[in-house]
C-alpha cells in the first residue's frame, strides 16, 4: 500500500472511530441540570408505579433542608420504642434504599407499608401498599398466598419488603415475624429497617401526607 493509500485508509479509521464516540455519547443519558442532590452519582430522579399513577422519586434539593417535629426526635420510650434488630427473623434479608427502589421498579415485587393506618395517610413511600401489622396475616392473598385448611400456602408467594417508621419501629418486625410463623418462604422477604425516618432524612419523596 502506497503511502498515500495508508493515508486515506488511516484517516476513515478515524473517523469511524469518532463516529461510534459521538454516537455513544448521543445514547448515554444526560444528568438532569437541575438535580443537585441525586439519590445516585448516576440516578438522579427515579420512577415508580403507584396506585394513583407514575411518581418521581427525588430527594429534596434544599441542602440546608432538616427534618422536624416527630422524625427529629432521638429517643423514645423503651418500651415499646425499642432498637430493632438488624434481622427480624433468620432468613430475612435487611435492605437500605436502594434495594428498595429497585424493588418498587419490579412490577413482581410488593413494597408494604406495615404501620396502621394513621401512620400511613401521614406519609408513605411512593408505591408502598398499606397493610397493617396486625391485620397482615388475614391478608396474605394480596401476596400471592392462598388459604387452605392449614391456614395459607405460600408458595406461590410474592417477593416482598416491609418498612414501618424506622428503626425503633416493631410493626414491621413484628408483622415479618408473623408471616414466617405461618410459612412465608424468609428468602421472599426483606426488611427496610431505616423506614420512614431514613426515608426522609434522606430527603426522598413522600406522597400522601404533609
Amino acid at each position: 500500500m502506497n503511502r498515500i493509500a495508508l493515508t486515506i485508509a488511516l484517516t476513515l479509521l478515524a473517523g469511524a472511530g469518532q463516529a461510534q464516540t459521538d454516537a455513544g455519547a448521543a445514547a448515554a443519558p444526560k444528568p438532569d441540570a437541575g438535580i443537585q442532590v441525586g439519590i445516585t452519582k448516576d440516578m438522579p430522579t427515579v420512577t415508580v408505579e403507584t396506585a394513583d399513577g407514575p411518581v418521581e422519586i427525588r430527594r429534596i434539593q434544599d441542602t440546608d433542608h432538616k427534618i422536624t417535629g416527630d422524625w427529629a426526635r432521638t429517643s423514645r420510650p423503651c418500651p415499646d420504642f425499642c432498637i430493632q434488630p438488624v434481622t427480624p427473623a433468620e432468613g430475612v434479608t435487611t435492605i437500605g434504599e436502594l434495594e428498595l427502589i429497585e424493588m418498587l421498579q419490579d412490577p413482581e415485587a410488593v413494597v408494604i407499608d406495615s404501620r396502621t393506618v394513621d401512620w400511613f395517610q401521614g406519609g408513605t413511600i411512593p408505591g408502598a401498599i398499606n397493610i397493617p401489622y396486625d391485620q397482615i396475616l388475614d391478608q396474605l392473598d394480596k401476596l400471592g398466598c392462598e388459604a387452605d385448611f392449614d391456614g395459607w400456602n405460600c408458595e406461590e408467594a410474592k417477593r416482598v419488603a416491609l418498612f414501618c417508621n424506622g428503626i425503633w419501629c416493631g410493626q414491621s418486625p413484628t408483622a415479618i415475624r408473623h408471616m414466617v410463623e405461618q410459612g412465608y418462604p424468609v428468602d421472599r422477604i426483606h426488611y427496610y429497617r431505616g423506614g420512614m425516618q431514613i426515608w426522609r432524612v434522606l430527603g426522598l419523596t413522600v406522597t400522601g401526607g404533609s
